[in-house]
Formats: structure tokens, sequence, C-alpha cells
């Protein structure tokens, strides 16, 4: 039997049940709920009046998970919910606003809480536009090459452009805005975006989703821009061998950093050494006008 095990003030069920194995070193459930634990005051953050969809793992990533978005009927009632509306009517679904949600998360084997790019003060108006960087190919030139061409469009457009790992493949770029586009407005910039860079460079990058189609280019992905679509939040442990984490960067940093190199344990020592990149991004939300006039000038 397991010993029992708590954080932040949760007690965790079967807390040595393995999540993520391989390598010689088992990630227990126990483990992943004292990461989150502990890093949920720089998280939190960029969790809170967000609705999120809930990727979750019951036997461990080496089993086939599932993606939840409707609240359980057995989740206590510290987890805030927000209604949603949904093409089959409303919903409620999770909002994390606080540690102990996150780690009952990790409780009921969420290991990666997928964030809404609104939230729950007006969900069909975005406070983000986020432009996916996915290679096609193994490697991180290419995607490197790629995501410093979208951060020097969003330069020439006085925009900000905030950088993370996804802990997976590629980069997340994240233009922090203030609510006064809706998704339709937010993603006809977003495609814009998209093809003045593919018009750049059509031998690096595409717009085409499949594979297919792709070649060896980058894709300029911009489908999460768009009403109840998702991302993994910046902290977020990912379903992947070693337990990568999606980790802002700085970005004199991406030319030496891959896109899963920060995991459960390493990430924790950076968080200790220096401050999240991301903790000032609320300050800099812009509108789009001017920018979409200057993006259409040059297109």
């Amino acid at each position: 039997m397991s010993a029992p095990f708590s954080a932040a003030g949760v007690q965790i069920s079967r807390p040595d049940k393995v999540l993520f194995d391989g390598d010689g070193k088992d990630i227990t459930k126990a483990d992943v709920a004292q990461y989150y634990a502990d890093v949920a005051e720089v998280m939190l953050p960029h969790l809170r009046g967000r609705p999120i969809t809930m990727q979750r793992f019951p036997d461990g990533i080496a089993s086939q998970g599932f993606y939840e978005k409707k609240v359980p009927e057995h989740f206590p009632d510290f987890v805030a919910t927000t209604t949603v509306e949904t093409s089959d009517g409303t919903q409620q679904q999770v909002v994390v606003d606080s540690a102990a949600t996150l780690v009952y998360l990790a409780d009921q084997a969420c290991l990666t809480p997928h964030t809404w790019l609104s939230t729950a003060e007006d969900l069909r108006r975005p406070d983000q536009l986020i432009i996916d960087l996915d290679p096609t190919v193994p490697g991180t030139r290419a995607v490197r090459r790629a995501t410093v061409m979208v951060g020097d469009l969003l330069e020439e457009l006085d925009l900000p452009g905030y950088l993370k790992t996804t802990g997976s493949r590629g980069y997340h770029v994240v233009v922090p805005l203030r609510r006064e586009a809706d998704f339709d407005e937010v993603h006809r910039f977003a495609r814009q975006l998209a093809e003045v860079l593919v018009a750049r460079d059509e031998n690096l990058l595409t717009i085409e989703a499949r594979k297919d189609k792709r070649g060896d280019r980058v894709l300029v992905d911009i489908a999460r821009n768009s009403y109840a679509q998702t991302a993994a939040p910046p902290y977020s442990l990912r379903p992947l061998p070693h337990a990568p984490v999606a980790t802002p960067i700085t970005w004199d940093e991406l030319s030496r950093t891959k896109p899963d190199r920060y995991t459960i344990d390493s990430v924790r020592r950076r968080l200790a050494q220096r401050p999240d990149p991301w903790k000032d991004m609320a300050r800099h939300r812009c509108g789009l006008t001017r920018a979409a006039r200057a993006l259409a000038a040059l297109g």
C-alpha cells in the first residue's frame, strides 16, 4: 500500500502510480503532483480565468490517454468552473485558479491542462494570438529559422512577441492582445501574417496542414486562433518520455534551447535561477488595427 502523500493540501490517490516510465527513472503521480505544486505560483497567472481541456493518462503515457472538456460530476467544489457554449449546448469546464486545483488535476492524471486563448471575462474575444512553428522533419535548424522570421515580422509590425518551447518538436510565439477583436478577426490577421511569412521563404515555410503536402517545410500553424481551440500553457508537462515541459524562454535563448530541453526536473532549477520571461506579458497587450494596416501593405 502506498504511503499517504499530499501537495497543496490535496491528498493524492495511488501516489506511487507510474505516469512516465523508461530510461531507468520512473515519474510517479506524486512526482507530477509535487511538480505542479512547486510551479503553481509562476504558472497560475497563465491559467487563471481560462477554460481548459484536460489531457489525462490514468495508466501513464505508455497507454492511450484521452481529452476531457466537461467537468466530471465527482470533481470537488473547490475546483472552479465556467460555462462554455458549444455546438452541443452549454457545458461546464474547469478553470485553474488555485494551486489546489492544479494539484487535484494531477491526481486525476491530467498531465497537460490545455488552455483557451480567451478567458471567462469574454470567451469570444481572445487575449492571445499564437503562431505554432511545427517542423515536418526531425531537427531544430529549420524550425529555429522559422521562429526567428516570425519574431522579425512582429518587430516590423511593432507587436510584442513572447516565445516558448512546446516541450515537443517546435516553438510557440504568442502576442498578448487587448480584448478588442473577436476570434474571426484574430484568425484572419494570423492567416495574413502566415501568408506574408511564407511569401518570404516558400522553401522553408508552409501553411499547408496536410503532412503529405508539406515536404520538409516548417508549418506556420494558426489553427489555434479560433474559438474553443487550446494550447499547452507555460510550465505544463507534455506526455512524452523524460516529462518535457513547455517553457517560456527569451529570444536570445532560442539558438541554444531545443524545444524539449526543459523537463520536470530542470525547469525547477531554471525557475530558481531566473524569473519567468513572461511575467510582464499582460502589461504589453496590444491591438491589431495598426498592425493589420502595416501587414496589408507588406502583402
